[in-house]
């Protein structure tokens, strides 16, 4: 008897023939494993040697003091060959700013490993594999089509034992309050036991599919608590699809907004009994979804037909369609819903950013700086109704006066600043007394100093 045949009732018993008896992940197992590499990376950092690393109180007063030398820090984690040509994609956080890369297969083989593209904000980062060919690659599932209660297998290297398969079930979607890396991402839940080393590790499901790249663990020991997380297929494909394309680092399309997840207390002002989906907050006038006709306050439900209750949820939909494309958003205003096609299209580089270092013989020495269009904002994770002249750089004179990368100069000695050119011509002025009007984390502030 097949187990499609048993009845409910026969299938909570005990099992009823050999073949049940014998039910094995083996096969499986078989198929994908061959996938899943382990990852050996190098990276030189540098360390501030402080006699007074180990003093309660002198230790953080003096944190910076001391001389920096260089270190070797090592890192173990895994990854998962996703073409026959030696592409592999692992996580950021394993291979990033690595100086050396050694991948080891599961038959044993080594290769060197160079880094093509990276996204430090998804955590995911695609490796080439050098002379290698005809490899066993994972094919990627719809990582959409994944459910809560679907079997998955947690293919990586733990703890550096060798590689590792543990089983578990998918059990929660569209994780996104998570922070890994520099970021927070969008994530499928896992209890498939997790750990250190399985970062990068393969999420396979019952058909042998890549459903998610494993990426982080909630823990308060170290160890797996049953709370893991895997990057989707879909986004991990598209991520895939830029490295052969030759791109260097990800790039998402471009909304242009930033939105909040609708709440009780704000269902209730927006007349929905159920909250469900994103309240847009800022739209830049460029968006494209401002130039679909969606304004402040407009809700959107769904993106392509799937559901979106956060902000990283919303835009993980669109970036795992990819530039180029269309994406048809469900929207509400007031109690009207509407769909609307926006394109999918890369942060526009207009006007130019107008990047400009500071003369070293002007008071403002050490300073970069660039004009603020869509892609700067998309890069540095600024407002998008952001606008003016941004700080990417302050060393030298102009750090020890108190800028800082990521201030929005807005006027120098009382003249505004719209331009680049207008900041190096304004530093060259002949004053003793400074004051420079800038937004430092949303506030504004005056910087006086004298020279």
């Amino acid at each position: 008897m097949s187990i499609a045949a048993l009845s409910p009732a026969q299938a909570q018993t005990v099992p009823q023939s050999m073949a049940q008896i014998q039910l094995s992940y083996a096969p499986l197992v078989k198929q994908a494993a061959p996938g899943v590499v382990n990852i050996y990376a190098q990276r030189v950092v540098a360390e501030r040697r402080n006699p007074f690393a180990d003093d309660p109180f002198f230790g953080d007063l003096f944190r910076n003091f001391g001389q920096t030398t260089p270190r070797v820090q090592n890192s173990l984690g895994s990854g998962v060959i996703v073409g026959s040509d030696g592409l592999v994609v692992s996580n950021y956080h394993v291979v990033g700013q690595a100086t050396e890369i050694r991948v080891v297969l599961s038959d044993r083989r080594e290769f060197a490993a160079e880094v093509v593209l990276t996204d430090e904000q998804s955590d995911l980062a695609v490796l080439q594999l050098q002379g290698a060919r005809d490899l066993p690659a994972l094919s990627l599932a719809d990582s959409d089509g994944a459910e809560v209660g679907d079997l998955v297998l947690a293919i990586g290297n733990p703890f550096g034992v060798g590689q590792t398969v543990s089983s578990g079930i998918i059990s929660g979607l569209a994780r996104s309050g998570i922070a890994v890396g520099s970021g927070r991402g969008y994530f499928l839940q896992t209890d498939a036991p997790i750990n250190p080393g399985n970062s990068g590790g393969a999420l396979v499901n019952m058909a042998g599919e890549l459903v998610g790249v494993n990426t982080a663990i909630i823990t308060r020991s170290g160890g797996s608590n049953g709370i893991g997380f895997a990057i989707p297929a879909n986004l991990v494909a598209q991520v895939v699809s830029q490295a052969r394309d030759g791109r260097e680092r990800f790039q998402r399309p471009w909304a242009g907004v930033t939105a909040q997840a609708m709440d009780a207390a704000l269902a209730d002002a927006f007349d929905q009994t159920i909250p469900a989906g994103v309240v847009l907050l800022e739209l830049h006038p460029d968006s494209p979804l401002a130039k679909a006709g969606l304004q402040r306050g407009d809700v959107i439900l769904s993106v392509d037909g799937g559901e979106v209750n956060s902000a990283p949820e919303m835009m993980f939909r669109l970036a795992a369609k990819g530039i180029g494309g269309q994406s048809v958003l469900e929207a509400r205003r007031g109690t009207d819903s509407r769909e609307v096609t926006i394109d999918l299209i890369a942060p526009p580089e207009s006007p130019e950013r107008q990047t400009r270092r500071i003369d070293a013989r002007s008071a403002l020495a050490g300073l970069e700086v660039m004009r603020i269009n869509p892609a700067v904002i998309a890069e540095f994770g600024l407002s998008p109704d952001a606008d003016g002249i941004l700080v990417t750089q302050a060393q030298d004179l102009a750090g020890r006066v108190g800028l800082r990368p990521g201030d929005v100069l807005l006027a120098i000695n009382g003249e505004p600043v719209q331009s680049t050119a207008d900041v190096a011509r304004l530093s060259r002025a002949q004053t003793r007394a400074w004051v420079i009007e800038l937004i430092r984390e949303g506030r504004q502030l005056s910087l006086r100093f004298r020279l």
